[in-house]
């Protein structure tokens, strides 16, 4: 996964700052590692491989045994017998899955496998919840015309969210973020996050220059250009 560098930073920073000289909206960018920690998903893993323990058990050919039975054994012999032989058999198929529960954990726990193994539904959940998040926490829904726009990256997933404030919303159709946010995803996945950022931020200027259009005089930067990095959570 790779990270912004200074001079990534202060690229997407200028591109904002010549988007905005166009429109009174505002674009804010706010990049993070990773919108969740995903520990549910090591945990899941390890439990459902756990389960399989004493399926492998069958595999192996593993199975109770008890000595042959003579006919001097009494039936307390039996039993005991009987009852001796499954108890080992269960304590060892409970030791399996202790084992593999753990191991299982480990493995998933490594980042780039624990990503693997997410679920694309979850980690867009996990990474519109966390933009949204964002959006209210930086005060894009306090801008004088509530023209604000997030675009929100998350880098260990590849994705990224646009929120556009309701001033905004009322006159543009969501469809018509699609182009800024297929250059943006597509840049993250080539590796390029700055070229994506750039093209996404000039697509959205488009859009707000037709609808929002500069006031010479009165177009005040009511937020920040510089791009917010946000630590892993």
């Amino acid at each position: 996964m790779k990270t912004l560098s200074p001079s990534e930073l202060a690229a997407i920073e200028a591109a904002v700052r010549q988007a905005e000289a166009r429109t009174t909206g505002e674009i804010y960018c706010v990049v993070t590692e990773e919108s969740s920690h995903y520990g549910e998903t090591a945990i899941a893993w390890a439990a459902g491989v756990a389960l399989l323990g004493p399926a492998l058990l069958l595999l192996a050919g593993v199975h109770v045994t008890i000595p042959d039975l003579f006919s001097t054994w009494s039936a307390s012999q039996v039993g005991a017998a009987v009852e001796s032989a499954v108890r080992r058999a269960l304590l060892g198929a409970i030791a399996l899955q202790v084992v593999l529960f753990v191991l299982t954990a480990v493995i998933v726990s490594i980042p780039p496998v624990r990503r693997a193994l997410t679920p694309g539904s979850l980690k867009r959940l996990r990474v519109r919840r966390r933009a949204a998040e964002q959006f209210v926490a930086k005060n894009l829904h306090l801008t004088r015309e509530r023209t604000g726009v997030l675009i929100f990256v998350s880098l260990g997933e590849r994705m990224a969210e646009l929120i556009a404030d309701d001033g905004i919303a009322e006159h543009v159709e969501p469809h018509v973020w699609d182009r800024a946010m297929a250059a943006l995803t597509e840049g993250l996945r080539r590796g390029q996050q700055e070229a994506g950022f750039a093209a996404a931020i000039g697509l959205c200027a488009d859009v707000l220059a037709e609808k929002f259009p500069q006031r010479p005089g009165d177009n005040p930067n009511e937020l920040p250009d510089a791009v917010v990095v946000l630590p892993k959570p």
